[in-house]
């Protein structure tokens, strides 16, 4: 559980998260008094920084954001919240206008127009870019300049945040951190967890290898409900060039009509629906079931693009020619990898979490927008769009200053480092375990298997470092997993491979949910049921 502090709020907000999430909520919580806290120097750690996509906006003259909303319902598999799709829909060209104002310099055509791409799912070119295929990196830059240039936000830099502190109700009343060995209280009015996603728990992912859902582990811990965590996207194109992380083809570049192809240079994707551009979650599975059939597969750029590939994706060519491989003449090696989490903390239109005090932005959250699968490039969006609904909410609540805190502060804890340890050999374990057993395809044995064993991890680790966290995520995953006996969206069981009608609701549980269906597997066989 997380510990309570015996002293006095501040009126301020503590943002955690270096990302788009947490620089998009401390710029628009200003003139509000922000502590914006990034475990590492602003960006280095964020997904953000990474996402070679852009930010999805109906601003053609053929789109609207009605078919941005509808497309982004589609994609959900029946799990998305039609009236979230709506209002982010059309809260999409407010948000990019924020960006600009926060300096983000995006692409525009020879009119000077915002030049507009398109990616899959999308009805519509719709896809805001800057800087080619280094949006992230471009957005972060600016937002992170913005961000230290901003009187009203403190950054502190190099500093984890171990858990949560409590006041004598059971509200979020602040944040114990810690670096170089050293514990600390920071008192806060609120705090909004902008911490990221999961992929760095998995042991084939694009994302940072220090996302290992520490935000999900904060909440939990502090009794918060948690939505959806089965629904893990695995980004279908993962160029598979040796790397830990795993580097990214962009969705950007079946856009432009690369088609996929395996090690006979066949295509296999051809007569399905959508083709390349079909959802994620069956784009992976199709490359999923090629590996597993023991063939190699490629992205193959050379046809429709060819020798404009360096100047249109200079990041991918950039990885590649790292590899020894030109994209522009030979096909890209790729393959599927943890990406984007759908679920998260349980958030309301606001951001509020079910613990009083706790906001939550960005990947961490679930906020019904993505339902069972993303759609392509709503991410960013979502982080942005939330970051406006949190700093409004939390600027029209009363200050809670002079709270009092429950108890004394542990401050002898074992944490020594920026990234919570799991125990000698665990990382790799864990790793291991989520990639075979909670992957791109799922089954009951699998699962049963894997929430035993993160659960006897998550007790050791958590016993010798309270702020381990690594397996503690794993099981809640794992029993969400577990517990979700269909298939729909980025959750696919082969012993349950359709949706059931049943199933069409959100997955709620708490830590100790998971905890007491760990529990029941080890005494007697689950009775999980269909619906």
């Amino acid at each position: 559980m997380s510990r309570s502090l015996g002293l006095a709020g501040e009126d301020r907000v503590i943002v955690v998260g270096g990302g788009i999430a947490g620089l998009a909520t401390a710029l628009s919580l200003a003139p509000a008094p922000v502590t914006l806290v990034s475990r590492a120097g602003l960006g280095t750690e964020a997904a953000t920084c990474w996402a070679q996509g852009g930010i999805a906006a109906a601003l053609g003259p053929d789109d609207d954001p009605g078919l941005h909303a509808d497309d982004t319902v589609a994609a959900g598999a029946g799990l998305t919240a039609a009236s979230i799709a709506r209002r982010v829909a059309s809260d999409a060209a407010a948000c990019i206008d924020a960006l600009i104002g926060w300096g983000v310099r995006f692409d525009r055509d020879p009119s000077g127009n915002l030049a507009l791409g398109l990616e899959a799912a999308h009805s519509r070119r719709r896809i805001v870019h800057a800087g080619g295929d280094a949006s992230g990196a471009a957005i972060l830059t600016a937002l992170a300049r913005s961000a230290s240039a901003a009187p009203s936000i403190e950054v502190m830099e190099g500093v984890a945040i171990v858990d949560l502190a409590l006041d004598d109700d059971g509200a979020v009343a602040g944040v114990i951190g810690a670096r170089g060995g050293r514990r600390f209280l920071l008192p806060a009015r609120a705090v909004v967890l902008a911490t990221g996603g999961v992929g760095g728990l998995y042991a084939s992912t694009t994302n940072p290898l220090g996302a290992v859902g520490s935000g999900l582990a904060l909440s939990a811990r502090a009794g918060a409900v948690l939505r959806d965590l089965e629904f893990v996207q695995f980004h279908p194109t993962a160029l598979a060039l040796g790397q830990d992380p795993m580097p990214l083809a962009t969705e950007a570049i079946r856009g432009e009509g690369a088609v996929l192809i395996d090690g006979r240079g066949e295509r296999f994707m051809a007569d399905m629906p959508g083709g390349e551009l079909a959802a994620r979650d069956v784009v992976a599975r199709a490359i999923w079931a090629q590996i597993e059939a023991g063939q190699s597969v490629f992205l193959d750029a050379r046809a429709a693009i060819g020798a404009r590939f360096p100047e249109r994706f200079p990041t991918v060519t950039a990885r590649c020619r790292a590899a020894g491989l030109d994209p522009a003449t030979e096909p890209i090696p790729v393959r599927p990898a943890a990406h984007f989490h759908m679920g998260g903390v349980r958030v309301d239109a606001n951001g509020r979490t079910s613990v009083p005090g706790l906001w939550a932005c960005g990947e961490v959250a679930a906020t019904g927008l993505h339902g069972a699968n993303r759609l392509a490039s709503n991410s960013l969006l979502e982080a942005v769009a939330w970051a406006r609904y949190v700093a409004a909410d939390i600027q029209g609540q009363a200050s809670r200053q002079g709270a009092r805190l429950a108890s004394a502060p542990e401050t002898n804890g074992r944490f020594t480092g920026a990234r919570p340890p799991a125990g000698p050999g665990s990382y790799t374990r864990i790793r291991r375990l989520m990639d075979n057993a909670v992957g791109v395809i799922r089954n009951e044995a699998a699962l049963r298997n894997a929430l035993v064993q993160l659960d006897d991890l998550a007790a050791r680790d958590e016993a010798m470092w309270p702020s381990a966290s690594l397996a503690l995520v794993g099981l809640l995953i794992a029993a969400a997993a577990l517990l979700r006996t269909e298939s729909r969206g980025a959750h696919f069981r082969s012993d349950y491979p359709r949706p059931a009608p049943g199933w069409q609701r959100h997955t709620d549980l708490t830590l100790d949910d998971a905890r007491a269906l760990a529990a029941s597997l080890r005494t007697a066989p689950a009775e999980l049921g269909s619906a």
